[in-house]
């Protein structure tokens, strides 16, 4: 039944007509789909398509800056497995018509050849039909799923969906309740630790081999040349300062710290290390209040100069200008691990709105300070309730031995 269904698709694909009705008889099929069917959807890249024969892989992947960021060891394992296809990634665009997050952190990278974006708040039937359509005219042979854990049920009802969007081989889909859990990995100072949502990633694709996440390259966003020349105009400013590098920025009200917290602690900060500069990354939106955090490192005698550059480049050069840094300090954000792809040390201020570990940029030159609280785990992204307790405990002083202890050698 799957492969008559599939080879149903790809002749529509032929006519050049969306059939509808067709359609919709396929997406029923596919409440009967069970037993081995089931593990065929998810059982990796097998048989006579080897990958040298292999001329188009779509990647599925959603999410913003950092949820692609965590996924680049395996952009890159997709890269060197099918060396000569042309790669797409299939990803959301918000709501507002923006463009897609991944963009900012792949284009010019050279992992990804292009992208295929839908906009996930759009619903009903047509949005389904349009998607479905989408993925059947560029006709990829082989998928990679990149998606977030959202239970067995769902990543095989999603892997039937490619099979009838004419996919022959679907790879990575997490079928067992462990591919679809961050694993334990005991405690750290007390806080129990989950594996990163990118090393989870890993062990799905891990039939499509090594995607060597324990070397700190593949992680790294690969800049160009000329991003890091824009990186390096952009701070041209300081007079060739060694600079810290700082963002305020973070999604969710409940990853906030607080712009008080933040003024003391760069404040001793620029004590501690006087004449570094500091260079403040983050959206145009941002300016204003980041322009506040800028003022206390300026206050300080002796300090560096201060730049405040939220709004003035796009993601890539800001990391390019992280890249630069002695140091990166921030809360929960997409910049945190375009810091720490680069290899510039890291020090991040958690809550505990998520389980700890999973989105924790990789590394050993990152640091930390997260307080577990008995709600721990709350996924809320605004506390009122609890009115913030596990980040707010975080002090001023513990966060300042935090970033001397860091720093390391790149002082």
């Amino acid at each position: 039944m799957q492969s008559q269904g599939t080879q149903s698709v790809a002749g529509v694909a032929k006519n050049g007509r969306v059939p509808i009705q067709g359609f919709f008889a396929a997406l029923r099929m596919t409440a009967f789909v069970g037993g081995g069917g089931e593990r065929s959807c998810g059982r990796g890249y097998t048989g006579s398509m080897t990958p040298e024969r292999v001329k188009r892989v779509l990647v599925y992947r959603l999410g913003s800056l950092g949820d692609h960021m965590v996924a680049v060891p395996c952009y890159r394992l997709v890269r060197r497995v099918f060396a000569g296809a042309e790669v797409r990634l299939l990803t959301n665009i918000p709501v507002s018509g923006k463009a897609a997050a991944a963009e900012a952190v792949l284009d010019g990278s050279g992992l990804v050849d292009g992208y295929l974006t839908y906009v996930v708040g759009e619903r009903g039937p047509m949005a389904l039909v349009k998607l479905w359509w989408m993925i059947l005219r560029w006709r990829p042979e082989v998928l990679v799923y990149l998606a977030g854990a959202r239970g067995v049920k769902a990543a095989r009802r999603d892997a039937v969906f490619f099979k009838f969007c004419g996919v022959k081989r679907v790879v990575g889909v997490p079928l067992t309740e462990d591919l679809q859990r961050c694993r334990s990995e005991g405690f750290k100072d007390g806080v129990p630790w989950f594996e990163q949502e990118g090393l989870r990633l890993a062990r799905c694709v891990a039939e499509l081999g090594d995607a060597k996440v324990e070397e700190q390259e593949s992680w790294a966003p690969g800049l160009t040349d000329g991003e890091r020349a824009e990186g390096a105009e952009l701070v041209a400013g300081m007079g060739g300062a060694r600079y810290f590098a700082f963002s305020l920025g973070t999604k969710a009200q409940s990853n906030q710290w607080g712009v008080e917290r933040w003024r003391e602690l760069l404040a001793r900060v620029a004590k501690e290390w006087p004449g570094y500069g500091l260079a403040v990354i983050g959206a145009p939106d941002e300016r204003e209040v980041s322009e506040t955090v800028a003022e206390a490192w300026q206050g300080v005698e002796g300090s560096g100069p201060a730049v405040n550059l939220c709004g003035m480049s796009k993601p890539r050069v800001s990391a390019a200008v992280m890249e630069r840094a002695v140091m990166f300090l921030g809360h929960d954000s997409g910049p945190g691990h375009l810091a720490a792809g680069v290899g510039t040390p890291v020090l991040g201020i958690f809550s505990a709105r998520m389980k700890a570990g999973e989105w924790v940029p990789h590394g050993d030159h990152v640091r930390v300070v997260l307080h577990w609280v008995e709600c721990g785990g709350c996924l809320l992204e605004t506390c009122l309730i609890e009115k913030k307790r596990c980040i707010l405990s975080i002090g001023v002083d513990e966060a300042f031995v935090a970033v001397k202890q860091g720093i390391g050698n790149r002082e």
